[in-house]
């Protein structure tokens, strides 16, 4: 018991504030990186913020599986903090592959909010962490719940490029570049690249986490599918990418067409995560508002 009470005033508070701010400091840099691009320090800065709050991430969260007994996702707070790491661990390989800070300067204002959200706003008793209820005592916890979460982090960060490239294609003169032979028009198209290949990363993720998660539920409950509302959204969410990637594959859209219907994905997947949890009542509130 004293274990755990040390643990959670560890990672409520020490770690969590740490991260608070080398998040907010790295998203200054983020900024001001693209602003100054000569700058090879900013640079330096914005790649070791994100690694080291990936790390103290990754630090609270084994911390809590080692007490606790079982993989940290019980939880809102559990959720939300995997969610961050997740999100910083996709933006390393994704940065390191474009060689670009674009998509590095939208993604940890989000990972900044998560954090403030899950320290700031949800109350102790929900950061802490307690036993499993029956329903959740199971091997499918790990499979099904991480599973939504990457797929989450991976198609926020496809969604929230989509809306990258509406913003920056409604915008006359924009002077947001990767270097300086590149182009608006090569940018925008960049950028698109960029969203198609995130969300086709991010959408067999969902797929197996939403299959895994109709196992576990006919193991706990009899039934495969019960249409509860996160279930509802799940297939909504998986409805809604699955046909952005059919307009892509088989219609031929790019640019503003798809980026319209990869934007509206951001919104359901939030939906889906959250509102459902906060707006209704189902089997899936087990550690969320209870």
């Amino acid at each position: 018991m004293n274990l755990n009470l040390w643990l959670n005033l560890l990672t409520n508070t020490s770690f969590a504030n740490s991260i608070y701010l080398i998040l907010l400091n790295t998203m200054v840099c983020y900024w001001l990186s693209i602003k100054y691009p000569k700058l090879n320090i900013l640079k330096n800065l914005c790649w070791v913020g994100v690694l080291s709050s990936n790390l103290l991430l990754f630090t609270i969260l084994s911390l809590r599986w080692f007490v606790a007994g079982y993989f940290p996702l019980s939880n809102l707070y559990e959720s939300l903090l995997f969610l961050d790491w997740c999100l910083l661990f996709i933006l390393l390989i994704v940065e390191g592959k474009s060689k670009t800070k674009i998509i590095g300067a939208i993604i940890v204002p989000i990972t900044l909010l998560i954090i403030s959200f899950a320290t700031l706003i949800l109350p102790p008793p929900m950061q802490s962490a307690a036993p499993l209820v029956p329903a959740l005592q199971s091997n499918w916890l790990m499979m099904h719940v991480s599973m939504m979460m990457l797929s989450y982090a991976t198609l926020i960060l496809g969604s929230l490029l989509s809306i990258l490239f509406l913003v920056i294609s409604s915008t006359q003169k924009f002077n947001l570049s990767i270097n300086k032979k590149t182009t608006q028009n090569q940018l925008l198209e960049n950028i698109d690249n960029w969203s198609y290949r995130t969300i086709g990363l991010g959408f067999p993720f969902l797929t197996i986490g939403i299959i895994a998660g109709a196992v576990w539920a006919n193991e706990a409950w009899g039934s495969y599918w019960s249409w509860d509302p996160k279930e509802t959204w799940a297939l909504i969410t998986w409805l809604v990418f699955a046909a952005y990637i059919h307009a892509r594959l088989t219609q031929g859209w790019i640019g503003k067409r798809a980026a319209v219907l990869g934007s509206l994905g951001f919104f359901v997947v939030w939906i889906c995560y959250l509102g459902v949890n906060f707006l209704g009542q189902g089997l899936h509130s087990y550690g969320f508002l209870s």
